[in-house]
């Protein structure tokens, strides 16, 4: 990919700024704000700096990579506020994570899939410059599906925040044997064994492809996507200011794959080392140091696997 040029990156900084300003505003109709950050004043020396973006405080989000080359947007709607955040790599056009929430201040509205793509196709982000995205789709005809990072059924209670679930920025390319296979049971076990008000108060979920590193690439198709090698997730659970985490991560693969799901869980420690992205980097420092060293035998009994 062509590296941006001085006056690129010059141009991105403002452009990211004013995004990350737009998203921080557009929280001020969200509803649940007392569930977004931690309010401890224990130390954190690894959280993100929300001076110039609040939203970057909330307990889903990561460490961010930042940079000229990199651009955070949030996707929300007036009624329920942010749908989901991501991170952006404009030199790869590829987003590196989806991160958003799961609580009960989500009705049971089932609004189902708005888009149709058979006839619309996926609609772009509107919040990624044009010149840091793919002009077309570069999905079609590559044999490999619009892998949903933040799940359509994840948010099926409002029209609007449903459409934006579609949008290319939301997508990685996933062969349809793991796409509907082991993707798809890890996404129902997300949503209708742990997103229930016996299990928590809020899930805090970090979702996406590896692109960072070379090994962890399989390769690009015909229309210069990135394929990623590992898709992952981090899932935050609080409970009666109680925490817990797991993490998933599996290797994209073309052929069917076990469904236990246990045998994907990891600790947020590995899937750190693994990906070198710092994950629930706002909770506080001894919060975060207990929830991401649980041994597997530990998670697994916590998250009844």
């Amino acid at each position: 990919m062509k590296r941006l040029n001085q006056y690129n990156a010059i141009r991105l900084f403002v452009i990211a700024a004013t995004l990350v300003f737009a998203a921080s505003c557009d929280d001020g109709n969200d509803r649940f704000g007392d569930w977004e950050t931690e309010s401890s004043t224990a130390e954190n020396v690894n959280k993100n700096d929300a001076s110039v973006n609040e939203n970057l405080a909330r307990l889903e989000f990561p460490k961010v990579k930042g940079g000229s080359g990199n651009i955070i947007v949030t996707h929300s709607v007036d009624k329920y506020g942010i749908t989901y955040s991501l991170e952006w790599d404009c030199n790869k056009k590829s987003q590196r994570w989806s991160c958003f929430q799961m609580h009960s201040g989500y009705p049971d509205n089932n609004v189902g899939r708005t888009v149709d793509t058979q006839q619309t196709g996926y609609p772009q982000d509107p919040d990624i410059p044009t010149e840091y995205r793919f002009s077309t789709d570069p999905f079609w005809g590559t044999g490999y599906d619009h892998g949903h990072i933040c799940a359509s059924e994840d948010r099926q209670y409002d029209k609007l925040a449903n459409t934006q679930t579609f949008y290319l920025s939301n997508m990685q390319p996933q062969r349809n044997v793991f796409n509907a296979g082991i993707w798809l049971d890890m996404e129902r076990q997300l949503q209708q064994r742990w997103n229930r008000s016996g299990f928590r108060d809020v899930l805090y979920v970090v979702k996406g492809g590896t692109i960072d590193n070379a090994s962890q690439i399989l390769g690009y198709t015909n229309t210069g996507l990135l394929i990623p090698k590992y898709f992952f997730m981090a899932i935050l659970c609080k409970q009666n200011n109680k925490y817990k985490a797991l993490a998933f991560l599996v290797e994209h693969k073309s052929v069917d794959q076990p469904r236990d799901l246990a045998q994907y869980v990891v600790s947020i420690d590995y899937l750190e080392q693994m990906t070198g992205i710092d994950f629930f980097c706002n909770l506080p420092d001894d919060i975060e140091k207990e929830v991401e060293s649980a041994s597997k035998s530990q998670i697994l009994k916590d998250w009844n696997l």
